[in-house]
């Protein structure tokens, strides 16, 4: 069976944005419906005696993926709630700075800036020069924000808009020699690229699994420096919970949030299977070879160079590229092309407006094939882009 076969796209759909909802193969969804049914059969069981430890199995099977150990981690619906846990509980005093670069995510601004107001310090926004050169502009620039009131860095492994790959252990280096902390915003990284929080050395790393790893949605984690753990509180106060015979510990807290399935959580060790049946590193390099494909046909149909260098240093499965500026009214953020491309073509890919630039965002998965790229050009041709 092609690989392709284990994903349920509706018949003539061109599935070009991974990076936004990455859906799950088949084997991962039937691993998540089995654990719903473990549990609906036996709620008391399951949930008393078994849940706590298939848990920490997970969140083992995951920590030996990303270079972490297993009891540093806390499963979490998404990367947004992990953010949310470090915002709210991370300690602010008024006049206090939180760093970020011109590239985070929109939704992550909003998250600071409600912390940063209830606290009164002050949000910083550093600009990053585009486009890139190199490793040390980048990194130097950002530390240019730096100043004797920035508490902590938040930036992205990997950004959205732009999905340029960050030299991420780099700026935890340089931000670790002015005592400044890091919170690493890392949805887009997870089997990307290869991770290994123990050797990054930020103190807070939010992620999915929905996106490249493809476990299910409501899958996702916050990794936590040993020595900030206990700083942590729960989005949601409810009982907490404590493995039998096991001391303590800071997950516990975390752990029973209310009834839920947590069948989510418990298939992502099917997810790290999958891909690596698949292998890992074959998956990264068919993927990126892909979006260099896609790199090289949308820049020769538009003439616009790519704001970043033609690297793996740079980006991986998915890749940002300009497309020629539009008069034409957006739909907020997204262009008004993105609609008639799904509707007319049935490719589903973000096009992107981004502090003057028009960007259109494609990502590549096992299912991806040259051939949707070839069709996304023809498509972009018939709605007018491309040198005459």
């Amino acid at each position: 069976m092609p690989i392709s076969d284990e994903w349920s796209f509706p018949e003539g759909t061109i599935y070009l944005n991974h990076g936004s909802f990455g859906p799950s193969p088949r084997c991962v969804r039937e691993a998540r419906n089995a654990w719903t049914e473990k549990l609906e059969r036996q709620p008391m069981d399951f949930f008393l005696r078994q849940m706590e430890s298939e848990l920490d199995h997970a969140a083992e099977k995951l920590g030996q993926l990303i270079g972490a150990e297993g009891n540093d981690l806390l499963f979490c619906d998404n990367a947004t709630v992990a953010m949310n846990i470090v915002a709210d509980s991370f300690p602010l005093q008024p006049g206090d700075e939180v760093l970020f670069t011109n590239q985070e995510y929109g939704a992550v601004m909003r998250i600071w800036r409600r912390a940063c107001d209830r606290s009164q310090a002050k949000i910083v926004v550093q600009p990053l020069p585009r486009p890139i050169i190199s490793a040390e502009q980048q990194v130097a620039a950002l530390m240019a924000g730096v100043t004797e009131r920035t508490k902590l860095i938040v930036v992205s492994h990997i950004t959205s808009q732009t999905a340029v790959i960050f030299p991420i252990e780099a700026i935890c280096r340089e931000a670790a020699k002015r005592g400044v902390k890091v919170c690493v915003d890392g949805p887009h990284a997870l089997a990307m690229v290869e991770m290994n929080l123990r050797r990054l050395g930020c103190d807070f790393y939010c992620a999915s699994c929905h996106k490249w790893l493809s476990a299910p949605f409501g899958s996702g984690f916050l990794y936590v420096a040993k020595r900030y753990q206990q700083l942590l509180s729960p989005p949601v106060m409810s009982w907490g919970g404590s493995v039998a015979g096991r001391p303590a510990h800071w997950q516990d807290e975390f752990r029973w949030l209310g009834t839920r399935d947590p069948a989510p959580f418990l298939a992502v060790p099917s997810a790290i299977e999958f891909l690596d049946r698949f292998g890992c590193e074959t998956f990264r390099e068919q993927t990126h070879e892909l979006a260099k494909y896609a790199r090289q046909r949308i820049s020769e149909l538009t003439g616009l160079e790519p704001a970043m260098p033609d690297s793996r240093e740079w980006y991986g499965s998915m890749i940002a590229l300009p497309l020629p500026p539009t008069e034409a009214p957006n739909q907020g953020i997204r262009d008004q092309l993105q609609t008639p491309l799904w509707e007319k073509f049935g490719i589903e890919v973000p096009i992107i407006h981004w502090h003057g630039e028009r960007l259109i965002r494609v990502s590549c998965h096992l299912y991806s094939t040259r051939e949707h790229i070839d069709r996304l050009i023809e498509a972009l041709r018939d709605f007018g882009i491309g040198r005459s």
